[in-house]
């Protein structure tokens, strides 16, 4: 049990060595977002994609065959 206390004791007071996500996390957020907002900018911007999605007024009814 003491070495397990002293090991515990040696961690606590160790230097907190900064990881990854501590570097970069923000930057990797930021990056993600502004890819995400492109690819959708481009998307609704330059491609001719119709986004009235209700059929109302566009299909008309065809006459009935026997």
């Amino acid at each position: 049990a003491r070495g397990i206390q002293h090991t515990a004791v040696r961690r606590a007071h160790r230097k907190h060595e900064p990881t990854f996500h501590d570097k970069y996390g923000a930057m990797v957020l930021l990056g993600g977002a502004a890819m995400f907002s492109a690819v959708w900018g481009y998307v609704v911007t330059q491609l001719n994609i119709e986004w009235g999605f209700s059929p109302v007024g566009r299909i008309t009814p065809t006459e009935w065959r026997e």
